[in-house]
């Protein structure tokens, strides 16, 4: 069987590293908020090109967070709205909800299934005050087009930017540093993947590097001093060691995932499947290669029946989601078809190429 994901294998290739730093952090006997923590921040936005980053329990708080402290900072209020894509997974909307704003779903450019500058232009009114732009599968959004719009409309940009680790535009300037603020994940699925839950933020902004400081520990400005109400959303320190030794590999990983996707769109030659994107080089870091076909459960069948393993991200778009039922009834025809037809294909830093070989025949074979 050809697994989608072995992160057992993906993990094994820092064992030894990871076990001379779990020894580390034990020994320290500082297990909050320490050393490790303050190290991989450190590192993490000096990769980003940013100038802060503050560690966080996962990436949807790492979004909610930047929400809330923009409203501490007043640059947002209850009710605000915030332009989402609606091609994303819950996550990206729910960070609007918790944050106490109302997210307006916009359709995604078909060719890229990030969000559509032309839409985001349509679905500004007097409210909007935010536009939440979501790297989805590894790609960069437009954030040339997504920028000059909030530029010219006073907006803040937000990234959600859980699945892109070092995506890059063309003048090198990394996700994470393309906005006001951006969030990631750091769940072990990701390109850059801790063993358990992460996330962080990255920002330019020194207030609202502070303010979110506060917020994911209590509100706190020094021990048992509380500034505002805040959360418990700290970035656990054994995480923070595990991913201050992946980091290093970041980049490799990030080419090997490349060059499997290049791999996969010179050779795969069928007129059912239809194949991703590939954006500019770097842009797109490949977290998953997501093709599409039409009758996808049979095209899934085939290939578990021939020992591969696939996902679909996404099944269910989030406006059909029953948590989500007051969007149910919005007119979203691009993002239903995205949905109902994507599949993703095994893509690591740790799939042989004889594997991805294997499984272009079959998809030719299809």
């Amino acid at each position: 069987m050809i697994k989608f994901q072995d992160l057992k294998l993906i993990n094994s290739r820092f064992e030894a590293e990871f076990s001379d730093a779990y020894k580390r952090f034990l020994d320290s006997g500082y297990y909050i908020l320490g050393h490790e923590v303050k190290a991989f921040e450190s590192a993490f936005a000096n990769y980003c090109g940013a100038k802060h980053c503050i560690g966080t329990a996962n990436g949807l708080d790492a979004l909610t967070l930047i929400f809330q402290g923009f409203k501490a900072l007043g640059h947002l209020k209850e009710g605000d709205e915030v332009i989402v894509p609606a091609n994303t997974y819950i996550a990206s909307i729910l960070s609007v909800i918790h944050a106490g704003l109302k997210p307006v779903l916009v359709e995604p450019d078909e060719s890229t299934f990030n969000i559509s500058p032309i839409e985001i232009e349509k679905a500004i009114t007097k409210k909007t005050k935010a536009i939440l732009a979501v790297h989805l599968y590894g790609q960069l959004a437009d954030m040339q087009s997504i920028n000059d719009i909030a530029k010219a409309n006073k907006l803040l940009v937000v990234e959600d930017a859980a699945q892109a680790h070092g995506a890059h535009d063309s003048k090198g300037n990394k996700a994470g540093n393309l906005s006001d603020a951006a969030g990631f994940s750091f769940y072990p699925s990701k390109n850059l993947g801790a063993l358990g839950d992460g996330g962080a933020v990255t920002t330019n902004d020194d207030a609202l590097a502070k303010i979110i400081g506060k917020l994911r520990n209590y509100g706190t400005s020094s021990k048992y001093v509380n500034d505002i109400i805040g959360y418990n959303s700290r970035l656990d320190e054994l995480q923070a060691t595990f991913l201050n030794i992946k980091l290093e590999m970041l980049d490799s990983d990030n080419l090997k995932r490349i060059s499997l996707a290049k791999l996969y769109a010179s050779m795969i030659n069928n007129r059912k499947i239809k194949l991703p994107n590939l954006g500019e080089n770097g842009s797109h870091v490949f977290h998953q290669f997501v093709i599409r076909v039409n009758n996808r459960s049979d095209f899934q069948s085939y290939l578990k029946a021939n020992q591969v393993e696939t996902l679909i991200h996404y099944p269910i778009p989030p406006h059909q989601q029953k948590a989500l039922i007051q969007y149910k009834t919005l007119d979203l025809p691009i993002t239903e078809a995205i949905h109902n037809t994507v599949i993703s294909i095994p893509i690591s830093p740790v799939l042989p190429q004889k594997d991805a070989e294997k499984i272009v025949e079959l998809i030719n074979a299809y």
